[in-house]
């Protein structure tokens, strides 16, 4: 069975990433199933390691060809940007830049094709942009560095999947710009996903804007029929089992007790709220349509409970195994 190699990122330096990061390669079973690689600075590691308990060993690389990808080692791209016990949870300019740092990396080996795939720790975004990157976050980042026009954020817990026609804007702003061309763009990219995956006729559940999807015009001033039925139509034309626009309550509701596979959210909170409601701990942010698999933790940095041991690496398990059911089905 063929193993990828999965790049791991390991964020911002002074959050909970480098002990989740230890923690999650502790699993002996990850390396049954892939080859774990992080990008980030072995020191930070090693830190964590110890605040941690750690026995795994560590082994600074160069190139990805000199690992050995053993279980018990943690094979480290070492970027050398973290000075010797800086603080935990504290924010820093250094951080943010080096957390760039990472990605970047990680996209070099991936449009190399050095890796499979890319799973990242969490990063800061007020740190980020004080180092001098000014993206909204990871999905942004990755577009710009994989030169990607459209990318889709998808948020998967243990009983719902969510993707998103819009995520870091205004709401008003994320009105004006859902049209039927994105929304059906956002419907194909979900579903080409979820085949991946091995869902081979997925059931997509797709939310109104307006309460009770605009109830036949009573809310909103048309939006349902003028920004999301033409594309609802188009994709069952295809055949495809798409069905809405339905009300978000319902949909989410009828999503976690199993009838939809896939739910397509309009906008940022409509589809984060339910999924952090259902499964923050072990849930996983995807980026769909990048010329790379990523997926992520999806809580953010932790600064409150940074450099304690007690960060819960539950999400980053469930990324990588995300990552390696996405890598492992490629093409």
């Amino acid at each position: 069975m063929y193993r990828p190699i999965i790049a791991i990122t390991m964020g911002d330096a002074a959050g909970v990433g480098p002990e989740v990061i230890m923690k999650c390669l502790a699993a002996k079973d990850l390396y049954e199933h892939c080859r774990p690689l992080v990008i980030g600075d072995i020191n930070r590691l090693r830190e964590a390691g110890e605040i941690v308990g750690s026995k795994l060993k560590l082994h600074a690389i160069e190139d990805v060809h000199a690992a050995s990808y053993e279980y018990g080692v943690v094979e480290c791209i070492d970027l050398g940007l973290i000075p010797p016990h800086l603080p935990f949870g504290q924010l820093s300019a250094l951080c943010g830049h080096a957390a760039y740092c990472y990605i970047e990396r990680a996209v070099q080996l991936a449009l190399r094709e050095e890796i499979d795939a890319i799973c990242t720790a969490p990063l800061n975004k007020e740190a980020l942009h004080a180092g001098g990157h000014i993206f909204p976050g990871h999905t942004e980042m990755l577009a710009k560095l994989t030169n990607t026009p459209e990318v889709s954020m998808m948020l998967v817990a243990p009983k719902l999947r969510v993707i998103h026609v819009t995520t870091h804007i205004g709401l008003l702003d994320a009105i004006r710009k859902i049209e039927p061309g994105l929304v059906e763009r956002t419907i194909e990219r979900g579903y080409t996903t979820l085949v991946r995956a091995g869902i081979a006729n997925p059931r997509i559940g797709v939310c109104g804007i307006n309460p009770h999807a605009g109830e036949n015009g009573l809310f909103g001033h048309g939006e349902e029929e003028e920004k999301i039925i033409p594309a609802v139509r188009a994709q069952q034309a295809l055949g495809r089992m798409v069905e809405g626009p339905l009300p978000a309550d319902t949909l989410f509701y009828r999503a976690g007790r199993g009838d939809f596979d896939l739910v397509v959210a309009m906008y940022h909170d409509q589809g984060h709220g339910p999924v952090k409601v259902m499964g923050l701990e072990a849930g996983v942010n995807i980026t769909v349509g990048l010329p790379v698999i990523r997926t992520s933790v999806d809580h953010g940095t932790a600064f409150d409970i940074a450099g304690k041991g007690i960060a819960d690496e539950g999400s980053m398990l469930e990324a990588m195994r995300q990552a390696i059911t996405l890598a492992t089905r490629r093409g």
